[in-house]
């Protein structure tokens, strides 16, 4: 598995750094912790590299409820106790009741997968140290049916953080860590080129301006993203907004239209309109 590389795609544009650290965590046989602001590509990075390598997708998604031993499998013991109640045979065999997971179906592969850990700190503080034998040892144990489940192929595993909580130092240790650091206004204007290939020069260097602006206002709660961006982007067009709606006349700054996509708080929203105001009232 080592020989694979990603080197990006047509669709996500991934700087030589994160491109880097893709390649290094293949190569040394660890999971990768991205972390990064909301919106920054944590979770589309790993199905381009999916896609790009030619490799199945499984995706887990982590909520506050999700224990570790979901990811391995899950034992359905009231299905079985109801078909016991019906007389069903196949409640002889205790093997019909188990619902394997995303690691056991990555396991269990054919050929290499990319298996997603989305959101890990949403789970409890024990969730990460629960997988660390697993995704150290490549097996685990099936205690229902006395079977050891081991890896035909170590998957490549991407593991993404918000940073809602601390991940522990053992958890830390086994992985390779990348922060995805927020794209600067060339990189982003290539990663807006993907998705608005046609878009008007003069619409997207005014919407720029006005995102980037949001962006450096001290205190906002929730800086807009660029998927936020994408979105409001998506409307200008459709709406056939120009560029000059974007700007007063002598290039103060204004409320822009359909705002609602940047800015998710009524608190920003305040913020900003009082800061439009003070701007107004000092020319």
């Amino acid at each position: 598995m080592s020989e694979l590389r990603f080197e990006g795609s047509k669709t996500y544009v991934a700087p030589p750094d994160l491109m880097l650290a893709v390649n290094a965590a293949i190569r040394l046989q660890r999971p990768l912790l991205i972390k990064g602001e909301p919106g920054t590509g944590k979770t589309m990075l790993a199905e381009e590299v999916a896609t790009a390598l030619g490799l199945p997708l499984l995706q887990w998604h982590i909520k506050s409820t999700t224990k570790a031993q979901q990811g391995l499998y899950e034992y359905d013991a009231v299905s079985r106790l109801r078909d016991s109640q019906l007389g069903e045979d196949r409640v002889r065999d205790i093997g019909n009741y188990i619902v394997k997971g995303v690691l056991w179906q990555a396991f269990e592969a054919d050929r290499p997968t990319v298996v997603l850990i989305d959101e890990i700190d949403k789970a409890d503080i024990e969730f990460p140290n629960d997988l660390l034998r697993e995704l150290d040892r490549m097996e685990f144990h099936v205690y229902e049916t006395r079977e050891t489940v081991r890896a035909l192929h170590r998957p490549i595993v991407f593991i993404t953080s918000n940073n809602e909580k601390e991940l522990p130092d053992a958890f830390l240790r086994r992985c390779f860590f990348h922060y995805i650091q927020f794209p600067d206004r060339d990189t982003m204007q290539r990663i807006v080129d993907v998705h608005f290939p046609g878009i008007r020069q003069a619409l997207l260097t005014e919407a720029l301006e006005v995102f980037f602006g949001l962006r450096d206002i001290p205190g906002l709660k929730k800086k807009p993203s660029t998927s936020e961006l994408i979105d409001w982007l998506k409307l200008l067009v459709a709406e056939d907004i120009p560029p000059e709606a974007l700007h007063s006349a002598d290039h103060k700054t204004i409320v822009p239209p359909l705002h609602g996509a940047l800015l998710k708080n009524e608190q920003d929203m305040h913020l900003f309109e009082r800061l439009v105001h003070m701007a107004r009232q000092n020319r």
